[in-house]
C-alpha cells in the first residue's frame, strides 16, 4: 500500500503545479453543519468518544437537521513512519482512521480531521509543513472528508502559497475533500481565498462568553467573546457566497456560562450570518433545551438558504440591533436582537423598514406580507404592518420569517 501511495504522490508531483482547481467543487452550496471536538474536549478525544458523537448525532436528530460532518480537531496524530506518512495516535484510535471512517460513514456522516500549514500543530503534534501530498492522500486513503487546515507555527510562510499548496494537495487525490482555512483572518483571507478553500475564518478563537471575557483571565490566553466575532466578521458580508463562506469560528451554543438567551442569539446571528453551523458541545449531556436550539429546522434553514446572501445589521438603536437576510423566493428573515445588558421592549413600526439592500439589490418590503416567529411557532403568524409592541429579554432574539406566502 506504501507503494502505491508513492507512486500516485510522484505523478501527482511530476504535474504542473497549477493542472489542478484550487479545490474541490459542488461541495458548499450552503454553509457547512456538523460537529467539532475542539470547542469542548481540546485534544483529550479518542476513538470512543467520537463514535459515542456519532451514535447520538443520529439519535437526536442532529444529522437529520443538517449536521452530517464530525470533526476531529487537534490531537488526533501520531508520529509520521519512515517514509513520512503521518499515523493516528495507536493509544486513542486502537482501531485506526480508516476504520473510524468506515463507522461514521455507515451512520450517513462525513469524518473529518485536522492539521496545520507549520511543522506543529497549535498543540505540538505533528503539522503537514513539507508533507503536504502525502498527508493529502493519506487523508484520501482513510476516507477523510473534511479538512480544517490551521496556521499555528507559521514562521516565513506565505499564507497565500501555503493554503494554495494543499488546496491542490487534496484536489489531486480526486477525492471531493471540504477544505477549511482556519487562518483567523490574519491576512485578510475573504481577499483572495474564495478559489482556494470553501471557508475560511475571519476571526480569532472563540470562548463562551457572550460579549466580555471575565477579569480572572486577564493576561492569560484565551479566545474572544462572541459579539466581538460578529463585530468582526458581518461587514465581510460582500465575500461570502455559495462555494465560499466567511467563518466567525465554532459555535459554543451549550457551553460555558451561555444563559439560554445567549445560546439562542448565537445561534441566530451564525444562521443570519450564513456561518458555518459546526457544533461544539457534549451532544451525550446535553440538556434538551440546547437540543431543541440546535434542531429548529426553520432557524436552520435561514442558515441554509440557497441565495446564499450573507445577512445585514442596518442599524442599532438603544441597544436593540435590526438584522436582515434576503431569502430565496422573495423572503426576508427579520432579526431584533437585545444587545443590551437590560430587557427592552420595542414598539415597532413595520412601515418604517422599507429599504433596499445595497449588496443584493433586493428591496425588504413587508406591505401585504406574514411574520412567522420561528421561535415561537405557538404565536400565530401576524400581518406585518402598523405598529408592534415586542419584548426582548436581554441578550435575546426575536427572529421572523417575513413571507408574502
Amino acid at each position: 500500500m506504501k507503494k502505491t501511495f508513492i507512486a500516485a504522490l510522484a505523478a501527482a508531483l511530476l504535474l504542473p503545479f497549477g493542472a489542478f482547481a484550487q479545490k474541490a467543487e459542488g461541495l458548499a452550496a450552503t454553509p457547512q453543519m456538523g460537529w467539532n471536538s475542539w470547542n469542548k474536549f481540546g485534544v483529550n478525544i479518542n476513538e470512543d468518544l467520537i463514535k459515542a458523537t456519532a451514535d447520538k448525532m443520529v439519535e437526536l436528530g442532529l444529522v437529520d437537521a443538517g449536521y452530517i460532518y464530525l470533526n476531529l480537531d487537534d490531537g488526533w496524530h501520531g508520529e509520521r513512519d519512515e517514509q513520512g506518512f503521518i499515523q493516528v495516535n495507536p493509544e486513542k484510535f486502537p482501531s485506526g482512521m480508516k476504520a473510524l471512517a468506515d463507522y461514521v460513514h455507515s451512520k450517513g456522516m462525513k469524518l473529518g480531521l485536522y492539521s496545520d500549514v507549520g511543522p506543529k500543530t497549535c498543540a505540538m503534534c505533528e503539522g503537514s509543513l513539507g508533507h503536504e501530498y502525502q498527508d493529502a492522500y493519506t487523508y484520501a486513503q482513510w476516507g477523510i472528508d473534511y479538512l480544517k487546515y490551521d496556521w499555528c507555527h507559521n514562521t516565513d510562510l506565505n499564507p497565500k502559497g501555503a493554503y494554495k499548496l494543499m488546496s491542490n494537495a487534496l484536489k489531486a487525490t480526486g477525492r471531493p475533500i471540504f477544505y477549511s482555512m482556519c487562518e483567523w483572518g490574519t491576512n485578510k483571507p475573504w481577499e483572495w481565498a474564495a478559489d482556494i478553500a470553501h471557508s475560511w475564518r475571519t476571526t480569532g478563537d472563540i470562548w463562551p462568553y457572550f460579549d466580555t471575557i471575565p477579569s480572572e483571565f486577564d493576561g492569560q490566553w484565551h479566545g474572544e467573546p462572541i459579539m466581538s466575532l460578529v463585530d468582526i466578521n458581518e461587514p465581510l458580508r460582500a465575500y461570502a457566497g455559495p462555494g465560499h463562506w466567511n467563518d466567525p469560528d465554532m459555535l459554543e451554543v451549550g457551553n460555558g456560562s451561555l444563559t439560554m438567551a445567549e445560546n439562542r442569539a448565537h445561534f441566530t446571528l451564525w444562521c443570519m450570518m450564513a456561518a458555518p453551523l459546526l457544533l461544539g458541545n457534549d451532544l451525550t449531556t446535553m440538556s434538551d433545551e440546547v437540543l431543541q436550539i440546535l434542531i429548529n429546522k426553520d432557524v436552520i434553514a435561514i442558515d441554509q438558504d440557497p441565495l446564499g446572501i450573507q445577512g445585514l445589521r442596518l442599524k442599532s438603536e438603544n441597544g436593540i440591533e435590526y438584522w436582515f437576510k434576503p431569502l430565496q423566493g422573495g423572503d426576508w428573515a427579520f432579526c431584533l436582537f437585545n444587545r443590551g445588558a437590560e430587557d427592552a421592549v420595542v414598539n415597532l413600526d413595520w412601515n418604517s423598514l422599507v429599504f433596499t439592500d445595497e449588496l443584493s439589490g433586493l428591496t425588504f418590503n413587508p406591505a401585504g406580507c406574514k411574520a412567522y416567529n420561528l421561535w415561537n411557532k405557538k404565536a400565530k403568524a401576524r400581518k406585518a404592518k402598523g405598529v408592534q409592541k415586542i419584548s426582548i429579554p436581554t441578550h435575546d432574539v426575536v427572529l421572523y420569517r417575513v413571507s408574502s406566502k
